[in-house]
């Protein structure tokens, strides 16, 4: 009984000394990673293959001595995309997703950040059929994430054999330790979400290309710690403090009115404020970039949700003055709104116009010239809605303007510093036109979405 104890004792100790001999390298070769690619024990797990939840990494020494004999690498890029799934907040990200479908962005992500890293303790087979299905995400993404590629796993119309196929093809690790009870599991992100912001932090002071894979990572982790924005909360940004005719009942004290009653009979010696102040939008501007990056589903689902939230919201004064300008590398066409209903109008017959490329400094010369012929007098702000790609002006202009991006944009691409960055991803405009049309199906008709295509398929 004891030699079969030494025995496996022997063999656990093995399968450390492998990890951490894989751990040491990525270290020497990615120093930006070291905290993360430290920061988990090393437990035996039985007959687990290689896995994770989020603070330990489990590991049968019978499967690691196997692999590391056909090659050491393949341990150093299990070990790395363990620690790429934390980083990349997997784990937490999975409650309420098909499993399967999940399991498969999350590997795909990973393993494309693993081949594109180039460096030689990583090196991999190259499968053709990974490569295809990167191309076909990159058809709609321009950085992959786990998000965008569950959400086009979803749409596919894979079967069940294929979609089996695809989860071997990026098969690495076992999933089966992910989303743990959720009190530690939002401890765990917020470590995890910590961690990837300094090694963000890092791969910016070293500036990214000069850290060895520094641009592949940091795509991802700018993703990953990423928090999602309410695009309902983010409008409250424009609005200015604006007084309004309406009884202010927190401003008025009962005691006073209620004294000067008691005491002379009819007469308060308090009468209720008659006004206050609520933040407001006036003029408003939302610019559209209509390049050929741009998708007219995409900005339609924009509006949409802008509507919405212009006829259940109060920070729109009763009469606004809203410009919806569409523009490439010159003006196509400027609407002008002043109530909803004249937005729903223009959102029945929205087109795109255009398809050249981006430049962003028309729109900013254009305003300037209906700001001087008096047609817009004080505009809180400017919403483009892009993929981030064009030309930027040099000067800051004197209002708020936040570029709407739906992804993240390639870490080549440098906006000016004086411009306000959203990430709305499609699924949180998708979230947020299905709760407003569960609201209201009248401020959201469904003839503006094509939601049946949102609805998410059956459990495989």
């Amino acid at each position: 009984m004891s030699d079969t104890r030494d025995e496996l004792d022997n063999l656990n100790q093995i399968g450390r000394e492998i990890l951490i001999n894989s751990r040491n390298e990525l270290c020497m070769r990615f120093h930006y990673l070291y905290a993360p690619l430290c920061a988990m024990p090393f437990q035996s797990g039985g007959t687990i293959s290689i896995a994770t939840d989020g603070e330990n990494i489990f590991y049968n020494p019978a499967f690691l001595s196997e692999r590391f004999t056909r090659s050491h690498m393949i341990i150093n890029r299990a070990y790395l995309h363990l620690i790429l799934h934390c980083m990349f907040r997997h784990l937490r990200k999975k409650r309420g997703k098909q499993a399967l479908l999940w399991d498969i962005a999350c590997d795909a992500v990973v393993e494309s950040v693993l081949d594109s890293l180039k460096d030689p303790c990583l090196a991999g087979k190259y499968i053709p059929a990974k490569q295809a299905f990167y191309d076909e995400c990159r058809r709609d993404m321009r950085v992959l994430t786990a998000e965008g590629i569950y959400r086009l796993l979803l749409r596919s119309n894979r079967t069940e054999y294929e979609f089996s196929a695809l989860n071997r093809l990026f098969h690495v690790d076992e999933h089966d330790l992910w989303d743990p009870d959720r009190q530690r599991a939002d401890k765990q992100d917020q470590d995890w979400k910590e961690r990837a912001e300094r090694v963000l932090t890092g791969i910016e002071t070293v500036r990214a290309g000069q850290a060895t894979g520094g641009e592949a990572v940091s795509e991802q982790v700018k993703a990953a710690v990423r928090d999602d924005m309410d695009y309902h909360d983010f409008l409250l940004r424009f609005a200015a403090p604006r007084e309004i005719l309406s009884l202010d009942a927190d401003a008025f004290d009962y005691g006073f009115y209620s004294y000067g009653l008691r005491l002379y009979g009819n007469l308060p010696l308090i009468e209720p404020v008659e006004t206050r102040e609520e933040k407001r939008i006036d003029d408003f501007i939302i610019a559209i970039d209509t390049s050929m990056s741009t998708s007219g589903e995409t900005v339609k689902l924009f509006l949409a949700c802008t509507y919405a939230i212009l006829r259940t919201s109060n920070i729109f004064t009763r009469k606004v003055n809203i410009r919806i300008i569409q523009c490439d590398d010159q003006i196509r066409s400027d609407n002008i709104i002043h109530d909803p209903d004249e937005l729903k109008i223009l959102m029945e017959n929205f087109k795109l116009t255009g398809g050249s490329a981006t430049d962003f400094r028309p729109v900013f010369d254009y305003i300037n010239q209906l700001r001087q012929a008096g047609e817009i007098a004080n505009p809180r702000g400017l919403l483009y809605f892009t993929d981030g790609m064009g030309i930027y002006p040099e000067r800051r202009p004197p209002y708020q303007t936040a570029f709407i991006l739906t992804e993240e944009p390639p870490i080549s691409i440098s906006m000016p510093p004086w411009a306000i960055r959203l990430i709305l991803e499609l699924p949180g405009l998708e979230r947020t036109a299905r709760k407003i049309r569960d609201a209201d199906r009248n401020i959201m008709p469904e003839e503006f979405l094509l939601l049946d295509n949102l609805n998410e398929m059956p459990e495989l």
